[in-house]
């Protein structure tokens, strides 16, 4: 079984355990996270199992992440409590291959296998995993919102997940808007996301875009931005920004986990952190742009 998600990495182990195992014994397990799912997405993973002629079986996630954003975003926490448990109930023994590399935490630890799950990427770089695709002459189509890694639109809400369709909606038609904007002009970016952020009563949208929108665009954007109900204000962010988050007590006093949490969030300018005084909040929420 593979946990595919679509991705580069996932699409190289598919491969290869085609090429292994022979495509009857391989199975595409992707976890489909409801209004965090890019259509796109959807749209790649049928086109990558019609393509191969490989068994695709769809998981529902979209019940089981509120569990664990309404105490704040933390992608390491939805893997664990749950990507992983879905993955090893649909499973049910079964050898689930992943595409960890060096690129993420579990590859850096050079573990092969753990728990029934198997990183035969763990050693490589992504250079040599798209080395290898090239090989293979595989094409693996993008959403677009990264060059490095894509996933689900929930990792670019920058807070406590309480109103589903207040601050789910707002991160979910936002992000749809700006990869539908990016593709009708025909632009390339490395990077592309509205992130979310502000107290709970207020969404905030904040466009990042690298390379930057020119003002035309800008301009675009931030009126398509404007007609989404539960969006109360757009900003562009830059250098000189002062991006204001506060963070539970173990993150805020902890200098390498404030800029594991600053690499996460990704907006450019300053920090100014501030201590949570909400017991609720386990990890972090940006709450101002300034």
């Amino acid at each position: 079984m593979v946990a595919f998600s679509g991705g580069e990495d996932s699409s190289l182990v598919a491969l290869l355990a085609k090429m292994a195992l022979g495509k009857d014994k391989v199975i595409l397990a992707h976890i489909d996270w409801g209004m965090f799912e890019y259509k796109k997405m959807r749209e790649i993973v049928k086109n990558f199992a019609k393509e191969h002629d490989l068994r695709l079986h769809i998981i529902d996630g979209k019940s089981k992440q509120r569990s664990v954003w309404k105490f704040g975003p933390s992608c390491n926490s939805c893997t664990k409590f749950v990507k992983l448990p879905l993955l090893k109930e649909f499973a049910k023994g079964k050898v689930i291959a992943t595409g960890s590399n060096q690129y993420d935490t579990w590859g850096r630890t050079g573990i092969k296998i753990k728990d029934n799950f198997y990183a035969p990427l763990g050693k490589l770089s992504k250079d040599e995993i798209r080395g290898i695709l090239n090989y293979l002459k595989a094409t693996i189509e993008r959403i677009g919102e990264s060059e490095e890694r894509e996933g689900c639109k929930l990792k670019h809400l920058l807070k406590m997940l309480i109103v589903d369709d207040f601050h789910g909606g707002a991160v979910s038609q936002s992000n749809e808007i700006l990869m539908d904007f990016l593709k009708e002009k025909k632009l390339k970016v490395k990077k592309a996301a509205v992130k979310v952020i502000g107290p709970l009563s207020k969404n905030i949208a904040v466009v990042v875009v690298d390379p930057p929108l020119d003002k035309n665009l800008k301009s675009e954007i931030l009126e398509r931005l404007k007609m989404v109900k539960s969006i109360d204000d757009v900003t562009f962010p830059n250098e000189s920004s002062t991006v204001v988050v506060v963070a539970s007590p173990p993150i805020f006093k902890n200098k390498e986990s404030r800029e594991n949490i600053k690499r996460y969030i990704s907006i450019p300018g300053t920090y100014k952190w501030i201590l949570s005084k909400n017991k609720k909040l386990r990890t972090f929420q940006v709450v101002e742009i300034i």
